[in-house]
């Protein structure tokens, strides 16, 4: 279970990484007057969603093998509001794909709404750590 938990980790950061990093780089795109400018941030946020994508089917794949692993955890409610919590992300993370693609096609919001998008997830982890420290 630990080396489950290790993982899961491990694979967590990885994906907040992304998460906090990418709506940061939709802040630049969006500031950004040149093609080219445009154009590289395009290749970075791309490459950010294949990495934080990865981060969050590893976070993923190591939760559901420890739920598999210990079952009886899905009886403690704090486990599912954090659940509940984690659907929230992907769905954040789905909205960044989305966002993405609309920068890509020159539809813009402004550089202030993506600066408030971005403290979303560190909201997110906020509630979640305390669940899964505190258990409360």
């Amino acid at each position: 279970m630990l080396w489950l938990k290790a993982f899961h980790i491990v694979f967590v950061v990885t994906w907040f990484a992304g998460l906090f990093y990418l709506p940061r780089l939709f802040v630049y795109h969006v500031t950004t007057a040149d093609a080219d400018g445009r154009a590289r941030f395009e290749i970075m946020e791309r490459r950010l969603f294949a990495i934080m994508t990865i981060g969050a089917a590893g976070t993923l794949l190591f939760g559901i093998a420890m739920i598999v692993a210990a079952p009886v955890y899905l009886a403690f409610g704090w486990l599912r509001v954090k659940l509940a919590l984690v659907a929230a992300l992907i769905g954040y993370h789905d909205w960044c794909r989305r966002l993405m693609r609309q920068l890509a096609s020159g539809s813009a919001r402004s550089q202030r709404w993506y600066r408030f998008f971005n403290e979303v997830p560190g909201l997110l982890l906020i509630a979640i750590v305390v669940l899964a420290v505190l258990k409360p």
